[in-house]
């Protein structure tokens, strides 16, 4: 583990924790869905999808996908899902936050979360306390080792 030990508590800096979480959102993932989905399936991170209330969730969504009064939640959570899934591709990452940190939409990736919010979720994935500190909120790394290869045939 990257970052300093205090009895049963980890302290990291924002990079580390961004670090420690995209390598577990990664492993979660499978290709077909995007981390808001996953994340608001499995109820952890950020809660995805599901961290908004119906009326957040179209107002973040609306200027994306637009309005539809025939459409039920989970009918446009899906189409959002295929839109974030397009994202990762077209900016070569594995992890929703890491397009969004580069392309902001509905939320702003990485750029959403205080230190405090990365070390809770960190805790979650790591099973003990995590602190983060030494980072502003606005401090983003670059995805480098999530970078999706693309080989285009000729």
């Amino acid at each position: 583990m990257m970052g300093a030990e205090s009895g049963s508590t980890t302290v990291l800096t924002r990079h580390q924790a961004i670090a420690v979480l995209r390598r577990g959102l990664e492993r979660l993932g499978d290709g077909e869905h995007s981390t808001c989905h996953v994340a608001a399936e499995r109820g952890i991170f950020c809660r995805g999808f599901r961290r908004f209330d119906d009326h957040e969730f179209h107002r973040r969504w609306k200027p994306v996908l637009g309005a539809s009064t025939h459409l039920t939640r989970p009918q446009v959570e899906r189409l959002a899902d295929l839109w974030e899934l397009c994202e990762q591709v077209r900016h070569r990452v594995r992890v929703t936050c890491d397009a969004r940190s580069v392309s902001p939409g509905p939320c702003r990736g990485w750029f959403e979360f205080s230190d405090e919010a990365l070390g809770r979720f960190c805790s979650e994935l790591l099973g003990h306390d995590v602190i983060v500190t030494g980072g502003a909120s606005g401090d983003s790394p670059t995805p480098s080792h999530s970078v999706i290869k693309t080989r285009v045939k000729t």
